[in-house]
């Protein structure tokens, strides 16, 4: 398949203007950058001195400021009861319907846009009344059409076997309402199929057991071989994407062999298994936001049974370890953070402060969340770098984000929020424009009504 061509741009020329330029594309920062906008795109990208700015000419000046392309999490769960909205996810996922819960998918997105991320890939969820697969796809329409503010929004459908380990993000005990699990190579394309027909873009499966579930070891298969290749077909055949959930060795394999898109979690590895992905250029989203001691912590608070949190902190240093292997032998990684119930919706970007101190270079974690996970959706066409053709989705950091990582996760310091040109967020000197108005502690907690 070729790339589409950009769509012309009409309207007038506009300008952005700030003191330094990381591009998304690796090289060294520019500085005294100017972007001209035209529309949704980006017309041209240089310097004060190679374009002239017309004297009546519409100019932004995030002055002070540094521009990036606009981040994205691929992999986060908007639609999980999580820590902002509910005090004990195990009591909210029976106390809400899908419609409210609907509303605090897109309050989380919202949250996470506040923060500069213009690119959302939400690998879905389901509760007691199924798979939140329509109401997912609806916030995503919903921002597409301008009715509400939000992030750029790429939808995931569970599409697994009966007690995997998405399956078992409910209650064991719990009733299970409609067609939400199948087996078998057939059943499973018809629920891929009854997801895709719902809007998904993406098929989420799971080739192994997970960790944040109660009663369910990692190396738990959770599918045959025959029935991950037939979702991976399926997905590729109606040109969409699948994800798996691969938390072993074997389930690496598996998902190489069935042709995945991107791999998840990656906790245990062996070096041959890591070639493997290397050779197959399958992009890997390492997921560690999920895997801290804050995220314990946050999940003991909320709910989660001692046998969950006990084994979260077992799988802790596999997972560090698996990333540095990752990143040393040159796997393709993607930023993801599996965000849900813990930490925070909008803190996303604490991901990229322990991918640098795992040993990743500051560029190369910013890459994570720009270019390369642009390309592991398939649309670095479009998104991930800051270019001629492009879709404006960029951003202006107060600080130095390649000297400290950490400025990207303070709010005030993410002065400005632009996705395909239009301002969402504007926190420059004199500006009070955020997608989310209400500050943490301000709003209800659900369960406690």
């Amino acid at each position: 398949m070729h790339e589409p061509k950009p769509a012309a741009e009409r309207g007038p020329l506009r300008y952005l203007k700030a003191a330094a330029l990381i591009d998304g594309t690796g090289a060294a920062p520019v500085r005294d950058p100017v972007v001209v906008l035209q529309g949704r795109r980006i017309r041209q990208v240089g310097t004060r001195r190679s374009i002239r700015i017309p004297a009546r000419a519409e100019v932004i000046d995030a002055k002070g400021c540094t521009l990036m392309p606009g981040m994205m999490d691929l992999h986060i769960h908007t639609a999980m009861y999580n820590c902002m909205t509910f005090h004990n996810h195990r009591v909210a996922q029976f106390e809400i319907m899908p419609h409210l819960q609907q509303m605090y998918a897109l309050f989380h997105a919202q949250n996470c846009f506040d923060m500069g991320f213009t690119t959302l890939r939400d690998l879905g969820m389901n509760g007691p009344y199924g798979i939140l697969v329509n109401e997912l796809c609806a916030v995503r329409d919903a921002i597409n059409a301008g009715i509400v503010e939000g992030p750029r929004m790429v939808i995931g459908a569970f599409t697994t076997m009966t007690g995997s380990h998405l399956d078992l993000i409910q209650p064991r005990a719990m009733y299970r309402w409609g067609f939400n699990t199948a087996d078998g190579p057939w059943e499973l394309r018809k629920l891929a199929r009854k997801n895709l027909l719902a809007g998904c873009d993406v098929i989420k499966t799971c080739a192994s057991g997970g960790g944040g579930t109660d009663k369910e070891e990692p190396d738990i298969r959770n599918l045959t071989q025959e029935e991950l290749d037939a979702l991976v077909d399926e997905a590729h055949a109606l040109h969409k994407h699948a994800a798996v959930h691969c938390f072993t060795t074997n389930a690496h394999r598996m998902a190489i062999k069935a042709g995945a898109d991107t791999i998840e979690h990656m906790v245990f590895s062996d070096d041959e298994t890591l070639e493997m992905i290397v050779e197959a250029n399958i992009p890997m989203t390492p997921t560690l936001s999920h895997r801290t001691d804050h995220a314990i912590r946050l999940r003991r608070e909320h709910g989660t049974a001692d046998f969950v949190l006990r084994k979260m902190k077992y799988l802790q240093p596999f997972c560090y370890d698996t990333f540095q292997k990752a990143y040393r032998m040159g796997v393709r990684i993607a930023m993801g953070t599996d965000m849900g119930f813990e930490p925070d919706m909008g803190s996303n970007a604490a991901e990229l402060e322990i991918y640098v101190k795992l040993g990743m270079k500051p560029m190369d974690a910013i890459l994570t969340a720009t270019r390369n996970a642009a390309q592991a959706l398939k649309r670095d066409h479009e998104l991930g770098t800051i270019a001629a053709g492009k879709l404006a989705d960029v951003i202006a950091v107060d600080g130095d984000p390649l000297r400290n990582i950490r400025c990207l996760q303070e709010k005030k310091n993410i002065q400005l929020v632009m996705k395909e040109g239009r301002v969402h967020a504007d926190r420059r000197p004199g500006n009070n424009r955020n997608v989310v108005n209400a500050r943490p502690g301000d709003w209800k907690i659900v369960d406690y009504l």
